[in-house]
């Protein structure tokens, strides 16, 4: 903790659950692991890239650390000095001493954005703006530049009436527009311009922290790289932090000093930029890197292309959670009944012939079949190479009694975020090893 500047973001154990609910009464009936435990942070004039397929919980997690979602469980912490920072650290390591319990108290009542109140969240809201992916939904269609862009300084009372046109002039013209711009529609404007207009709105309170979801994924590659060195000139002039939210790869490499990456809801490795793109160490991030077209020539082309399904994520697996579509998925990564169930698909006699499933735990299933002979069949597939040798391997039981079929793995506990060889986490038993 030698950094003498502040962390200006800094998340604990971040979950955000959303329900399921079924029939008339709108009953819930399950949760959907959008954000499942994900903790890290960010410093001032710092970038951190949160890369990840579509349906990770990237832009989840951004609409959380904007405000917009509440926490289903976990912290989120803003603008803390070094002190506050390992003050914090400690406390979550030795919770049963608690040391300065006083500035514990503190960091929870005006740095903690889902408990402070008044003024202490006014200041948030000040301090965190977000650019979001489509430009056009975000911007009023009834509104004119004038108003869009002058609308923080009004509710905010930043600046006197007949300051607010000038000032609007002076944030459009740090975007690249002018004050010609300002009595017109959205729609008159391109797609970059109008990511123009939204940067220089989310300028206008000067915040701390920018929440950059998708910001050049619907433009062109001119004027995605335009809009990208605009970013990175107002960063460098305002010190800004960055939370940039993107699949794009080649993107991040460009403008992060960290990476996250996330995989169903989980962090699956994080470090800083250099070390993840010369070595990456989880088979994911190696995966995401080969398919990359712009990066194939140096990073890990030679990676095997995903294959099998993506996990239920209202169903979160237990061990490691990418080891369904993992090229190099070991015995002891944390196999369950439900991944033999996913394999079967192909097998639609099958399926159709189970009368019911009784599952105690995730490692342990009882499946009823119509006759015995399907019961049989299922032992016999559970053998071919339709189920993946490792996953065969970490069968610990599989027994057919009548028209039953017994199951059971090895239970696993969900596999840590370790150091790896290259110093950034990794969440893989490879790592672990």
């Amino acid at each position: 903790m030698s950094n003498s500047k502040n962390t200006i973001l800094s998340l604990r154990n971040v979950k955000k659950h959303f329900p399921i609910k079924e029939g008339v009464f709108q009953n819930v009936v399950g949760q959907v692991h959008a954000v499942d435990g994900v903790s890290f942070d960010i410093g001032a004039g710092e970038t951190v890239g949160l890369v990840g397929e579509s349906g990770c919980g990237k832009t989840t997690i951004g609409r959380c650390v904007s405000g917009l979602e509440p926490l289903t469980n976990g912290d989120i912490f803003f603008d803390l000095t070094p002190e506050k920072l390992l003050a914090l650290e400690d406390f979550e390591k030795h919770q049963s001493e608690i040391k300065n319990k006083h500035l514990i108290d503190e960091i929870q009542s005006t740095s903690n954005i889902s408990k402070i109140e008044g003024d202490d969240f006014y200041n948030y809201r000040r301090n965190c703006q977000m650019v979001f992916q489509d430009s056009f939904s975000s911007l009023s269609p009834r509104q004119l530049v004038s108003d869009i862009v002058s609308r923080p300084l009004k509710i905010h009372k930043v600046c006197a009436d007949n300051e607010l046109i000038p000032r609007t002039i002076e944030l459009l013209e740090q975007v690249g527009l002018g004050k010609q711009h300002l009595y017109r529609f959205p729609h008159q404007f391109s797609g970059g311009q109008r990511q123009r207009i939204s940067i220089a709105r989310a300028l206008a309170l000067d915040p701390k922290l920018i929440v950059l979801d998708e910001p050049t994924s619907a433009l062109d590659v001119s004027v995605q790289a335009q809009i990208l060195n605009l970013l990175h000139d107002l960063q460098k002039q305002r010190g800004l932090s960055y939370l940039f939210i993107t699949h794009n790869l080649s993107v991040i490499r460009h403008m992060a000093d960290k990476i996250v990456v996330m995989y169903l809801g989980k962090v699956v490795e994080a470090g800083k930029t250099e070390d993840i793109f010369s070595n990456p160490q989880h088979p994911y991030t190696k995966a995401l890197l080969a398919a990359s077209p712009d990066l194939s020539e140096d990073v890990m082309s030679d990676m095997a292309a995903l294959d099998g399904p993506i996990p239920d994520p209202a169903r979160p697996p237990q061990g490691c959670s990418f080891r369904t579509r993992c090229p190099v998925s070991r015995t002891e990564c944390g196999w369950e009944v439900d991944d033999i169930i996913r394999r079967l698909e192909h097998h639609e006699t099958l399926i159709d012939s189970i009368k019911s499933v009784h599952q105690p735990d995730a490692f342990n299933a009882k499946l009823t079949f119509e006759t015995s002979l399907s019961a049989i069949e299922l032992k016999d597939v559970i053998g071919t190479n339709d189920i993946p040798k490792q996953m065969r391997k970490a069968i610990k039981k599989i027994e057919v009694d009548g028209n039953d079929v017994n199951i059971s793995f090895d239970p696993v506990q969900t596999v840590p975020l370790v150091q790896s060889d290259n110093g950034s986490l990794s969440r893989c038993v490879l790592a672990n090893k």
